[in-house]
């Protein structure tokens, strides 16, 4: 129950029951914050020094310098799922610009407001689990993926509005939004990358476009890479997707997750996605399990 758990708020660990922030947060006012979705394995969290370099290029993005290192950082997470007693565990880490006057406008001077909340997951590595049930069904929507030149694909920012108008347009029994760009090019879902195979090349749309340079979706173009695996990074239509031999999509909490099928078109895993998704639990059984 979410009510037992214990969550990070300012530097205090709370129950979540009590964990509030100010009506006047730019975070809650504006959607003005930075955050990452981590996960931790065996205690460890994956990929830590990646999460810090993006989640720093957010706050970039934003000018937001909230004058935090990430060792302080890294000790709020430990604690908070210490005090939880989790080793397999979701990780959100917010950095919002905290309470300022109420204009548009952001302040120089800021006095971050830092909340982490963790919630349990099973084991993942080679004895784990997956968190998802079955393979995913995808969407195609009529919301489009806001141009870079308007908000940059790279920061993960507490505004998510427009995923969640990709969401509101699925049916009950589909699992993601597959969105595309405003020329029509396949870019991700609302909260995955995209991936798919044809004629043994693994193919997924460029971070040139506007698409999220997700950590999971970088450490898988580096698996295979490892496993000469051919891979490329391009522009696609959705008839590129609805031709694939198979497909799957990546991010934090699923790792990696095939694609039964895009607008009832079935797609379904491979040997290619079995190949990545072993190689993924065998780097995560290595660097958090070993």
């Amino acid at each position: 129950m979410t009510d037992d758990l214990i969550y990070h708020v300012d530097g205090d660990l709370v129950p979540a029951s009590e964990a509030t922030v100010s009506v006047d947060d730019r975070g809650f006012r504006y959607g003005d914050a930075a955050f990452e979705t981590l996960r931790a394995y065996g205690g460890t969290v994956f990929e830590w020094e990646r999460h810090v370099e993006r989640l720093e290029a957010t706050c970039d993005t934003l000018s937001l310098e909230h004058g935090l290192s990430p060792a302080d950082l890294r000790e709020r997470i430990d604690e908070t799922l210490a005090a939880n007693d989790l080793a397999d565990a979701y990780v959100r880490l917010s950095i919002t610009r905290g309470v300022q006057p109420g204009k548009l406008t952001p302040q120089p001077e800021v006095d971050p407001t830092v909340v982490i909340y963790v919630k349990p997951l099973p084991r993942g590595g080679l004895e784990g689990a997956p968190v998802w049930d079955e393979p995913a069904t995808l969407e195609t929507v009529e919301t489009r993926k806001i141009p870079d030149a308007a908000l940059p694909a790279s920061a993960k920012t507490h505004n998510y509005l427009n995923g969640i108008l990709a969401r509101t347009e699925l049916s009950s029994e589909v699992d993601e939004a597959l969105l595309l760009d405003a020329d029509g090019h396949a870019a991700e879902g609302t909260t995955s990358n995209l991936f798919f195979v044809r004629d043994d090349v693994l193919h997924t749309p460029s971070t040139d476009g506007p698409v999220l340079p997700g950590i999971t979706r970088e450490v898988v173009l580096e698996l295979a890479d490892e496993a000469e695996i051919p891979t490329r990074e391009g522009t696609y239509d959705l008839e590129d997707i609805l031709a694939a031999d198979e497909a799957f999509l990546t991010n934090r909490t699923w790792g990696l997750r095939p694609v039964a099928g895009v607008d009832g078109r079935a797609i379904g895993g491979g040997p290619v996605t079995d190949r990545l998704s072993r190689l993924y639990d065998e780097r995560v059984e290595e660097r958090c399990y070993g």
